[in-house]
């Protein structure tokens, strides 16, 4: 009889030993590209700002971000929310403005997950801080390179758009501001 219940343990850890990689090692991959088309006059261009798409060029597109657990890495950038700021348009969640002075975020497509997030809160965790940020709108990675999207690319699928109030509460250095790794989780 323990030698049953010796091998059912056994076997109950070896399955959960080859599971638990492949659950782990699911990763996004990317749905699709898009070919990046000639700005208007006066819009973004290459030229101008490397971060601008590139006229013929082909940029991925993601409908998903990698999975997320109690620490999810992510590539923090910055953006203004406030009207006239660079995200041109109000925030997908409220449809509002928000001030620069707010601890505010966008998540890539796949983590803002078809506007579940939306004025939920996540942690942000980086340069030895961690901070709490509201989710008011969408890094979208599935589109983008269009009048529409002042032909910026797509976002990646792994992006947290920060307001500078979230970069201050990171006590990041102002020189230092525009793209840092983190990671975040929700705050549930």
């Amino acid at each position: 009889m323990k030698k049953n219940v010796y091998s059912s343990v056994f076997l109950v850890l070896v399955l959960f030993l080859f599971l638990l990689p492949s659950t782990e090692a699911q990763t996004c991959k990317p749905n699709g590209k898009i070919r990046a088309k000639k700005p208007r006059s006066g819009r973004c261009t290459f030229e101008q700002d490397p971060d601008c798409c590139k006229e013929g060029k082909l940029y991925t597109t993601y409908k998903c971000s990698p999975p997320v657990s109690n620490l999810t890495k992510a590539t923090l950038t910055l953006d203004s929310f406030e009207a006239g700021g660079d995200g041109k348009a109000p925030s997908k969640c409220d449809n509002q403005y928000h001030s620069d002075d707010k601890p505010v975020v966008a998540l890539s497509t796949g983590w803002f997950d078809k506007k579940r997030r939306c004025l939920k809160f996540i942690n942000i965790h980086g340069n030895g801080k961690t901070v709490n940020a509201k989710v008011v709108d969408e890094c979208d990675s599935t589109i983008g390179c269009d009048a529409a999207h002042d032909y910026y690319p797509p976002c990646q699928n792994n992006i947290v758009v920060a307001s500078q109030a979230v970069w201050k509460a990171l006590g990041v250095p102002l020189s230092q501001w525009g793209e840092m790794d983190v990671y975040w989780s929700d705050t549930e």
